[in-house]
């Protein structure tokens, strides 16, 4: 209740509800019910526990479905008998609803009943069904398809079950080893510009994290003259794929070895380093500029390799060799001897490369006597099928011993429905349980499910945190699953696209008054606890409480001021009711007054239908948060009386201010009161959150910036400002400019602005009482181009692999060049040098708001030395420096469980060879064949 706002041209103007109240428009009707009035002092330590525990129960009905998923999956597979010839016709999402030339469904098709739903992103779903993606590099028909989607067809009634127990469910799935993907509900899936579907349920990290335990993996390339054309192109490609396979869990390192032994990213020599989405990027840009020279000698980089392993402490838990070749021809027994017999701990995987099978008995033995897995890649269509053999390897420990760990993904967009949503996902293996095959420890596949990550912040609503808190979570390696200052997406024109690095945001990189690291350190361990940071803003110090939560971590910030006491009203019902009902009053749309998603009736309410049929007892089960309620008709009724008295302003003409067009009210509980159009005398529809809120993914039920910049300025005070309008078919043009603290600015005040920046870079020189600042933007957008004129400059782009032909904008770290507002500085003046001239200026604040008067000397033109930053070349920047970001690596917590070793595991499975011995005769074999080619 604490801001009034009245567009004024295309300015704002915003006046605190307290004149009002002194007006006497509505402070009897406060006074009525001041009795029963409470101000309680928030518990941040209480707060963020029942935020954790009701998050915990949410996300323990999600583990539940899961781990109902698992088994009935293997169960139908421990009751099925494998057969080679099986026909099964099922219903193939990309064939489903088609029919052929003579009007015949298309085999694998068939009629597929699909609806849109609201709960689906409003997509044509089926509920009633799931069916089978498979991609296109993956024959539908194969025995391994048609076997798997046979007997996976007892998941249709758990789904169903799963959904029915917990209406809150989204997608649930079964990726199968064998490829295919079985979703429910069943959909349309629609292939790529290009007729192709290349979603391959087992690249992603759900199935990938759950396949496996982390790993430490070095890829060790060959780079000799005998690898030229497809063969490199196959060896690129099957490096890429490896790096797909890797999470933040995993470690790597890519070394490429002729005559000598080079790491493909020097800064990296000797160490393994965090497979990030930057860190994968960065190195297939590397290995797309490898050439191909001299003679292969595997032997140095296989010791290389194994260095490493031993010396450098990554995950801690898998170790592997990715050895990727067209032959090996030294004696490289003696490495093994050395590093890796008689444990075996370091698995070796080997890739052997090409048409040609001359040493193909050299490159299985490797793989066969260091408990790792042989294939031949021939053909870059190879390269996929043959690279998911080693997850199978390293997963039998785990099925072997059925350890069924539970997993949770970091943040990720929706690829199913192809939205925005921001998604995390949980996720659990499927094992074999026929004792037949217990020692290849068989992985059957991964069920999960998605969770929207703003149904999760939904139990932490903003209104309980005050104007300026708000509640986070993060992963276990400090990355941003959900913070309302994470800006996962930009704009290309006029499309919103997900950053290339979105997912990897780091808490320190949001939260960067936490210069020590030291809050992000404590969650990263999983401690619960509190700590008070100063904030560079116009706020009161803040205060972060966080506790653990099975998987992610819970933080929420408190502010002292506003987030430390809680305004408590109460009135009847029937009262509140009342008033509710006003034609003038509306509530916050995004905010979750009552839970509408969970019944399908109830989706297409409105949240304020929702309210009134609950409190009317038409709705009596819906889920709705009564101290929410409670405010709301709390505000309805103290504010009642602002329809009369913006009826009377209308009717009286003398007392309506010269230039405003309308005015309404905002409160603390998101309702919101619009006065009619002081000169149409029309009503205006507005939404509590302006579009600029709205384009922050994670601040739908936050105060809009309107509120939230009222409310720091003292009570009397009037607040202008400039939002940003939409302005599509009209002639006037308004941008913004955002700073850390979403300031903005329309584009007739740019140029003024770049003034003002250069005024007060040179008041510095005789006004210290205006300081500068450097507010750091991690999330940013940059052209990388010299001749850019812009206020702000990259510092270090770590990102450039990122950067596609055609890409205007990769991800960078900008500063930015900020002046801090002294109220205490009534008015100031200096001197500014344009060339050879010379102008005076006055800068002066205008009394009670946020308004600076500038004045300037006219006489000197200024205009050709304007103010600008260019944008530094990241090429330009000290290569030790970036090669320290590059290498640093944050605090991070590991995964509890480790699946490495167990004692049953046949280590004989490792690519249709058996344990063989490398003679001598057939190491002489070799040398004399490689004379005979060179």
């Amino acid at each position: 209740m604490r801001a009034l706002y009245h567009p004024l041209s295309h300015s704002y103007l915003f006046v605190s509800l307290i004149c009002l109240i002194h007006s006497g428009c509505f402070s009897p009707k406060y006074k009525d019910i001041e009795a029963v009035v409470k101000i309680e002092e928030v518990d941040g330590e209480e707060l963020v526990k029942k935020f954790a525990e009701e998050m915990e129960e949410m996300l323990g009905r999600k583990m539940k479905s899961v781990k109902r998923l698992a088994e009935a999956a293997e169960d139908a597979d421990l009751y099925h008998e494998y057969n080679e010839t099986l026909k099964f016709e099922y219903f193939n999402s990309m064939l489903i609803n088609k029919e052929d030339e003579d009007g015949n469904p298309v085999s694998l098709g068939g009629e597929f009943a699909l609806e849109k739903n609201e709960h689906f992103n409003k997509l044509p779903v089926n509920t009633q069904l799931s069916n089978i993606q498979v991609p296109t590099n993956v024959y539908n028909r194969d025995p391994d398809i048609l076997n798997g989607a046979y007997l996976s067809e007892a998941l249709n009634d758990v789904f169903i079950d799963n959904f029915q127990k917990d209406p809150t469910l989204t997608w649930q799935y079964f990726g199968s080893a064998a490829g295919f993907f079985r979703l429910y509900p069943g959909i349309q899936w629609i292939p790529d510009e290009n007729g192709v579907v290349t979603f391959d349920c087992r690249n992603r990290n759900w199935y990938i994290q759950a396949a496996t335990s982390p790993k430490d993996v070095v890829i060790v390339v060959d780079v000799s003259g005998s690898m030229k054309g497809l063969r490199l192109t196959i060896a690129k490609h099957t490096i890429n794929t490896i790096l797909d396979t890797l999470g933040e869990n995993d470690f790597v390192n890519i070394i490429a070895y002729s005559d000598y032994v080079r790491y493909v990213e020097p800064c990296f020599k000797g160490t393994l380093v965090q497979a990030d989405l930057d860190n994968r990027e960065h190195f297939k840009l590397l290995v797309d500029g490898l050439h191909v020279k001299g003679e292969g000698k595997v032997k140095n980089a296989m010791k290389e390799s194994f260095k490493i392993l031993n010396e450098v402490c990554g995950s801690l838990c898998n170790q592997a060799i990715m050895l990727i070749t067209d032959g090996a021809m030294e004696d490289f027994q003696s490495v093994f001897e050395e590093f890796n017999w008689p444990e075996r701990r370091v698995r070796v995987f080997t890739y052997l490369i090409g048409r040609e099978m001359t040493f193909a008995e050299n490159v299985k033995w490797i793989a066969c006597n260091n408990k790792g897995y042989y294939t031949h890649v021939s053909t870059l269509a190879d390269v996929q099928e043959n690279v998911m053999e080693y997850l199978h390897v390293l997963s039998r420990p785990m099925v072997i011993n059925h350890d069924h760990d539970i997993i949770w993904t970091e943040a990720y967009m929706d690829s199913v429905a192809q939205s925005l949503l921001f998604m995390t996902s949980v996720a659990m293996p499927v094992f074999s349980k026929k004792k037949e095959t217990l020692s290849h420890g068989i992985l059957l596949g991964v069920v999960g499910t998605d969770v929207a990550l703003k149904e999760l912040m939904r139990l932490a609503p903003r209104y309980k945190l005050g104007v300026h808190g708000y509640a986070y979570l993060i992963t276990n390696n400090g990355y941003i699953l959900s913070h309302p200052d994470l800006r996962p997406l930009y704009k290309e024109g006029k499309m919103l696209k997900p950053k290339p690095n979105y997912n990897s945001v780091d808490l320190a990189e949001v939260e960067w008054e936490d210069t020590e690291e030291k809050l992000r350190t404590a969650m990263v361990k999983g401690e619960t606890g509190t700590l008070a940071l100063d904030v560079r803003a116009s706020l009161d110090k803040g205060v972060s409480t966080f506790v653990f939560v099975s998987g992610p971590v819970l933080g929420i910030v408190l502010t002292r001021g506003y987030g430390q006491y809680i305004f408590i009203g109460n009135v009847s019902v029937e009262e509140g009711l009342h008033d509710l009902l006003a034609p003038d009053l509306t509530i916050a749309s995004e905010w979750t007054y009552c839970e509408t998603d969970i019944d399908p009736a109830h989706r297409k309410l409105t949240q304020l239908q929702a309210v009134v049929r609950y409190l009317t007892g038409k709705e009596p089960d819906l889920e709705c948060d009564v101290q929410l309620l409670q405010q709301t008709l709390f505000d309805a009724v103290v504010t009642a009386p602002m329809e009369a008295y913006w009826t009377a302003l209308m009717l009286n003409t003398s007392g309506m201010d010269e230039g405003v067009e309308t005015a309404f009210l905002g409160t603390r509980s998101g309702l919101i009161r619009d006065c009619f159009s002081l000169s149409l005398f029309l009503s205006l529809p507005r939404s509590f959150l302006n579009s600029v809120d709205k384009e922050n993914m994670f601040t739908l039920d936050h105060f809009p910036v309107w509120y939230r910049r009222a409310s720091e300025y003292p009570a009397g005070q009037f607040l202008y400002y400039t939002p940003r309008q939409e302005t599509r078919g009209t002639g006037d043009t308004f941008t913004e400019q955002t700073h850390i603290h979403k300031h903005t600015w329309t584009d007739n005040t740019l140029s003024v602005l770049f003034f003002i920046s250069n005024v007060l870079s040179q008041v510095q020189q005789v006004e210290p009482n205006i300081p500068q600042v450097s507010l750091f933007d991690y999330q940013a957008m940059c052209k990388m181009n010299l001749h850019s004129v812009s206020s702000a400059r990259p510092l270090l782009s770590v990102s450039s692999a990122h950067k596609k032909r055609g890409d205007n904008l990769q991800p960078c770290d900008t500063e930015y060049p900020s002046f801090v507002y002294e109220p205490s500085v009534k008015e100031t003046n200096s001197i500014i040098k344009c060339g050879r001239c010379q102008k005076m200026f006055v800068v002066q604040q205008i009394p009670d708001s946020n308004l600076l008067m500038l004045v300037v000397q006219a006489d000197c033109d200024c205009s050709r030395h304007p103010f600008v930053l260019l944008l530094l070349d990241a090429a330009a920047h000290n290569a030790s420096v970036k090669c320290d970001r590059m290498r640093s690596q944050k605090i991070r917590r590991r995964p509890e469980s480790c699946h490495a070793y167990h004692p049953q595991e046949n280590a004989n499975d490792c690519g249709g060879a058996s344990v063989i011995s490398l003679s001598a005769a057939l190491f002489l074999t070799c040398l004399s064949f490689l004379t005979l080619v060179s």
